[in-house]
């Protein structure tokens, strides 16, 4: 197993260097806040990932949850993990004070988050989960609930989980059957079933609480007439928990992500199970859109904290690992040459460093405009808003395929070691393997940034979006030894611009099948495009810094980030060229064949 699974020195720059988190304390919100505590918060975090989840990252794979006499038995270390991050504030950091937060602003603890993943993203998806769907209750519950259930659940003496999918209708959650029946005591009676619910049942903590999508008897079709219920395995009753009806049918023999038991749940087959409305009738899926689009960005910030882990994994091999001679050494008598001295090897490895890097950024860039939104009133809010929404599909798709490639790198640089358990790489590639498809696929990503993102509001977030790349572009045309990367970046731009004006012209004057047929492609683009923005200010400050004169590790660090960005730049940003080609081509070759010629 590698020692190394993150760089807090990677982290600190990207939160202090670039981002300048802690001007985010100048606001009321943050104002008890300093640079110091939000070191002190990563470094703890880093202290408890050390001590208890990484050292259980691949025991976690091997001992899988088992279920026996109606009990789902995961790793015992889960219930230290539930009550470590539960009493050390780390489910409730971000909430308001009024409810035992420590209004910990999103950016930073973001940055933490990244390092739990690294560490062991299946232990830190229980906690996850909980912090996700206990503030829901927070932001749309009564009083009574947030009492009830709450205050457990930020304790994390009671697990919490987001229950949308159904057999029969997967992600589109208008065809949901879940039924919600007013019992006329304040309570509704739940009938139904879920499935691939995370940590939807275990023996981790004494109860688990469902955050669920149901229709109330009566209520309109479609996606307008969902409602949110907060469903528990036990319900509370005279100071004591009862059974709720909420039986737990089975789990999934996954391919990765082992240690964190995804269950199927079957809900009222006794007409017994009491399910409590949050807020009001018919806006559930509005009120869980919060909790989803949270965790598509935090669905990004796993894939980059396993694409770590795997880049620094792959990184030790290639030092330790000696094979072959380079080609133009022809004594056979020599020492054979550490792989890292390989020029394909060094691709590879640039490869997994720049689009984890890159990766990371864009996520910490919408947790930056997350907490914007917080302090900010009026146009300000309006923007960051817009540029949150807009980047939220590229911050969940573009980390989550990237990591199945870069991990599927690290496995090359290991070459038949990585395909072997007694390497780490291939649990990481089968754990990563998943993030496309958590918290809607990257084809639904596609369709939300194009289909609503761009459109909205007569295309404002593209333009918002337009001008941060132009602010950055022109900061990096008056450095002289960045001018010609700054250019590529303005020609790119510039293309994106137009495909999105001709697919909007598409969606005026075609079918919306016309319009979004290559949405996945466009998000791929844009994925590009975003994280080239991203390096562009991370080159800014690295110039700036390297300006300095600095030695040692520190000369080091700048000049592998500059590396980094020379290769983003020099080999992944050219791959927009052939997706816009394709993007601005008529040919309709998927829209117009017929299925009978690919079956």
């Amino acid at each position: 197993m590698a020692q190394k699974y993150m760089s807090m020195r990677n982290l600190r720059f990207q939160l202090h260097e670039v981002l300048n988190v802690e001007s985010l304390t100048q606001h009321p919100r943050y104002a008890d806040h300093s640079k110091e505590m939000f070191d002190m918060m990563l470094d703890t975090a880093k202290q408890l990932s050390d001590n208890l989840f990484f050292p259980i990252y691949e025991e976690m794979d091997q001992k899988k949850p088992t279920m026996g006499d109606g009990v789902v038995h995961v790793h015992p270390k889960i219930k230290d993990v539930m009550k470590e991050t539960g009493e050390g504030g780390w489910i409730v950091a971000q909430e308001d004070y009024e409810h035992g937060g420590q209004q910990m602003p999103r950016t930073v603890y973001s940055g933490a988050n990244f390092i739990f993943h690294a560490a062991n993203t299946s232990a830190a998806s229980f906690f996850g989960l909980t912090m996700g769907s206990a503030e829901l209750i927070s932001s749309f519950g009564s009083k009574e609930l947030q009492e009830t259930y709450m205050t457990k659940m930020f304790s994390g003496e009671w697990q919490g989980t987001m229950a949308l999918t159904e057999p029969h209708a997967g992600s589109s959650l208008g065809d949901i059957y879940t039924s919600a029946t007013d019992a006329g005591d304040g309570s509704y009676r739940i009938k139904g079933q879920k499935i691939f619910i995370s940590a939807g049942d275990h023996d981790g903590v004494e109860n688990v609480v469902h955050l669920m999508l149901a229709k109330i008897d009566g209520a309109p079709a479609g996606s307008k007439g969902i409602s949110l219920f907060v469903v528990p395995k036990h319900r509370v009753e005279n100071g004591g928990l009862v059974p709720n009806d909420v039986f737990t049918a089975g789990f999934e023999d996954k391919m990765g992500m082992k240690g964190c038991p995804v269950m199927h749940l079957v809900m009222g087959d006794n007409s017994d199970c009491h399910g409590y409305l949050v807020g009001e009738p018919n806006n559930g899926l509005r009120y869980m859109f919060q909790m989803m689009n949270g965790a598509r960005i935090s669905v990004g910030l796993m894939s980059c904290g396993l694409s770590s882990a795997a880049y620094y994994a792959s990184l030790e091999y290639a030092n330790e690992r000696p094979q072959g001679r380079t080609h133009s050494n022809r004594d056979l008598e020599s020492p054979m040459e550490m792989i890292i001295n390989y020029a394909d090897v060094k691709r590879m490895l640039l490869f997994q460093k720049s689009v984890m890097e890159g990766g990371l950024s864009l996520v910490l860039q919408c947790a930056y405009y997350a907490d914007m939104v917080l302090v900010t009133e009026g146009a300000e809010k309006e923007k960051y808003q817009m540029l949150l929404d807009l980047l939220t599909p590229m911050a969940k798709a573009y980390p989550s395929e990237m990591s199945v490639q870069s991990t599927s790198q690290g496995m090359q640089v290991l070459g038949g070691a990585g395909f072997c358990s007694d390497f780490p790489l291939q649990q990481y590639y089968r754990d990563t393997r998943i993030n496309p498809i958590y918290e809607g696929t990257t084809g639904i990503q596609a369709m939300d940034l194009l289909g609503r993102k761009v459109t909205m509001k007569m295309g404002a977030a593209v333009m918002a979006f337009g001008a941060e790349l132009q602010e950055t572009i022109k900061a990096g045309m008056a450095v002289e030894s960045l001018k010609e990367r700054a250019e590529k970046l303005a020609a790119s731009a510039t293309k994106f611009q137009e495909v999105t004006m001709k697919l909007m012209g598409l969606a005026q004057s075609e079918k919306p099948e016309v319009f979004l047929a290559d949405a996945t492609l466009y998000l791929e683009n844009a994925g590009i495009l975003a994280v080239a923005w991203q390096w562009l200010k991370q080159a800014l400050v690295v110039e700036a810094k390297l300006a300095e004169n600095p030695s040692g590790e520190e000369l080091k660090f700048y000049k592998g980030k500059q590396a980094a960005f020379e290769y983003f730049y020099e080999y992944e940003l050219p791959k927009s060229i052939g997706l816009t080609k394709r993007l601005m081509s008529d040919y309709r070759l998927t829209l117009e064949l017929e299925t009978e010629y690919i079956n």
